[in-house]
């Protein structure tokens, strides 16, 4: 059998950002061929125990599909996003008061309601069924996802937790909370990150009422699907949900970075929105996307029971608006706990401007490493998972520089 034989280089953090507890560890050899320098690290893997996995104090059995790493459980229950004067919760509260202030119901209290306490712990149902993502959807993999078995997961998105908001009754709501995806390692990417989910639902007349001679107009038709509309909307309906959305969004996004913001918006596909968009602003002088939106699928809508309905959903990602924001360069900062970084946003209010001042002036450390796999049953990811068990944040990136398979 063929062996594939990997050759990947590892940059890691200044010493500097080593807290004073660290101990230096070397990478065990468990691979046929391996060759390696020392590589820090502030956790010591280990391999459960048991034959279940013990979380927010509820035990889940782990079968075949188990492939949560210790390094991941222990970041279950920091909640970023509520921790006072952390940037994320600064953006979190940002965009909640702009919410709460612009968006009013009838009596004059908030129309958003916020959920940010939500379990990170969903069913798979919840996760991919519940918005219409199908069985052999490539989002649905084990590579990409961490499961505590085939029942239950990490959310990969807050959009878990749509389908049950709206089937409590909300028609509007903002629900935040830590995601969970295996990835890559460099400066943008890191396996938990933080989003915010946005939905909005309207009736006939709460739709049509500000338009004039808007009474005989209708939400739904017999129709067909076009890249424009779905087949049970009408083209009058899909067109006021849309800008209501664009404009909603465009609103925030210039209250958060400044008026004069440009802003544009690019057809997408996601399973749960059709039509779908992704939306891009200027800023400093690059065009960046910020997040992802559409008019809900109407199958979704139905199934959680407001029928009557058509809706509006975003999700936008909240690490992603720090990193412009406050011109932070590296994701896994986010969950640094030296003080010269968390000092620099406590702040009187929510709204001071803030640019980060980097931390270290101290050039990264360099290791390569060899080693041979089995090809049939490796993951990419599953390496990442390992180094990040070893080198924790330490571990600035992982590149592959060469790759051969053996011919016998």
């Amino acid at each position: 059998m063929a062996m594939l034989w990997k050759f990947m280089r590892v940059a890691k953090y200044p010493k500097t950002a080593l807290s004073p507890k660290v101990r230096v560890r070397g990478i065990p050899s468990h691979s046929r061929h391996s060759s390696s320098k020392s590589v820090p690290s502030d956790f010591a893997a280990s391999a459960p125990c048991s034959n279940t996995v013990e979380l927010l104090g509820k035990s889940y059995p782990q079968d075949d599909y188990s492939n949560v790493t210790e390094k991941i459980l222990s970041k279950v229950g920091k909640n970023l996003h509520n921790r006072k004067h952390h940037p994320l919760w600064l953006i979190k509260e940002q965009v909640k008061e702009h919410f709460y202030k612009h968006y009013l119901g009838r009596r004059g209290t908030p129309l958003f309601s916020v959920y940010d306490g939500l379990s990170p712990v969903v069913t798979v149902q919840q996760n991919f069924d519940s918005l219409l993502i199908p069985q052999n959807h490539a989002s649905r993999r084990k590579e990409d996802n961490y499961y505590l078995n085939r029942d239950h997961m990490l959310r990969a998105h807050t959009s878990a937790h749509q389908w049950d908001l709206i089937h409590s009754g909300l028609d509007a709501f903002l629900a935040v909370g830590d995601v969970y995806r295996r990835d890559t390692i460099d400066n943008t990417h890191y396996p938990v990150f933080h989003q915010m989910e946005g939905v909005r639902l309207f009736s006939c007349h709460e739709l049509f009422s500000s338009i004039k001679d808007g009474e005989g107009l209708q939400l739904f038709e017999q129709g067909h699907r076009t890249a424009h509309k779905q087949e049970c909307h009408t083209m009058e309906a899909v067109r006021l949900v849309e800008f209501n959305l664009k404009q909603v969004l465009t609103k925030l996004m210039t209250h958060i970075f400044g008026d004069g913001l440009q802003v544009r918006w690019v057809d997408c596909y996601f399973p749960f929105t059709h039509p779908s968009f992704e939306m891009e602003i200027n800023f400093q002088g690059e065009w960046m996307e910020v997040l992802g939106c559409g008019v809900m699928e109407q199958q979704l809508v139905n199934s959680a029971g407001a029928q009557d309905k058509i809706g509006w959903a975003f999700g936008l990602g909240l690490e992603r608006l720090a990193m412009i924001l406050y011109d932070i360069p590296d994701i896994r900062l986010f969950w640094s706990e030296d003080e010269r970084f968390l000092k620099q946003f406590i702040v009187p209010h929510i709204w001071q401007k803030i640019k980060f001042q980097p931390l270290s002036r101290y050039p990264p450390l360099i290791n390569d490493i060899s080693f041979w796999l089995p090809s049939e049953t490796y993951s990419e990811n599953d390496f990442y998972d390992l180094v990040r068990t070893i080198g924790g944040d330490l571990i600035e990136k992982v590149v592959l520089l060469d790759e051969f398979a053996h011919p016998k």
